[in-house]
Formats: C-alpha cells, structure tokens, sequence
C-alpha cells in the first residue's frame, strides 16, 4: 500500500487524534495536539501527517512556534504512529516531511526532547552544542536541535514552549 505524506486538512483532526491515542498510552499527546490547535504557537501548514491510498491518517508530526532566547524556533512535538504502522519507516517519513515544510517556509531551527537514537538519522544533535537550552530536566543528548539552513548560530538561549506543554 503506498503512504504518502501532506498538510494535515482541519478534517482530518480526529483521525489524527485516533492516531495519537493509539500510540500513546494515555491522552496526553492527543490533548496537547488540540490544545495546541488552540493556541497562537499552532502553524497549520506545519502539522504533517502521512495517509495511505484511502486517505487513512497512519501517522502525525507537528511542529509549532516556540521561543529560544531572544528568537523564534520550532518544536517537533508530539510524534505519533499508529502501532500496525509502527517500526515500517512511516514515522521516519513523516518527521521528514515536516522538517522539509520548516525548510520551505524558511524557519532557522527545531528543537526537540527526544530519543537520540531516533532523531540523530535527521541530522538532531545535542541543543548545548548550539548554545540553546531547554526548560526540562533531562539528559545533554535528549534535548536536541536541528539547524536547517537560515540557521547562523542565532537565535540561542533558553527555550519556552508554548503554554500548552505546561499541562503534559
């Protein structure tokens, strides 16, 4: 079956929260996703899901506006896959699909807490290396920064999600 990736469509919000409650073990991910819809750091044409023929939501990569020091970057958060696509190369497709939009729109930066492992393939590297910092209490390699290519070492600093991350 081919998947193919795009834009997120406003109708295809509760497949994608399907998508999240499946992944996850709780409603955290799938809240923080429509409280994000809510508020002003939500970048619709940022929002990437890939779909199969039918159009079925398989997967969701959101990336929304958040603050590092004095500027502006991007957060890569949440992820999802819904688990029968799950270990097939969807969430891999998917997360390069936002970051090629972040691209094309010109943004300088992505920022995401996450594991190393995993986000090292799309070029992530630890934030303090970048001199950014985020506000969780995690390990130097899980808080990770991905330069695209306006980035010239600014902005740097300490990053602040938007207020819908508070709650998870």
């Amino acid at each position: 079956m081919a998947v193919r990736t795009r834009v997120e469509l406003p109708s295809d919000a509760p497949a994608t929260r399907r998508v999240h409650m499946a992944a996850f073990p709780g409603p955290d991910e799938a809240d923080l996703v429509d409280a994000l819809r809510r508020d002003p750091a939500w970048l619709p044409e940022l929002s990437l899901v890939a779909v199969d023929s039918t159009e079925l939501v398989l997967a969701h990569a959101l990336l929304t506006r958040l603050q590092v020091g004095d500027g502006w970057g991007l957060a890569l958060a949440p992820v999802a896959v819904a688990p029968e696509w799950q270990r097939k190369g969807v969430g891999a497709l998917v997360v390069r699909a936002a970051i090629e939009a972040a691209e094309q729109a010109g943004e300088r930066l992505v920022v995401v807490l996450g594991d190393p492992g995993y986000y090292g393939r799309f070029g992530f590297t630890p934030a303090s290396q970048h001199r950014i910092s985020g506000p969780y209490e995690v390990s130097d390699e899980c808080f990770q920064v991905l330069p695209l290519t306006g980035y010239d070492g600014t902005p740097n600093g300490l990053c602040r999600y938007p207020a819908p991350f508070d709650g998870v």
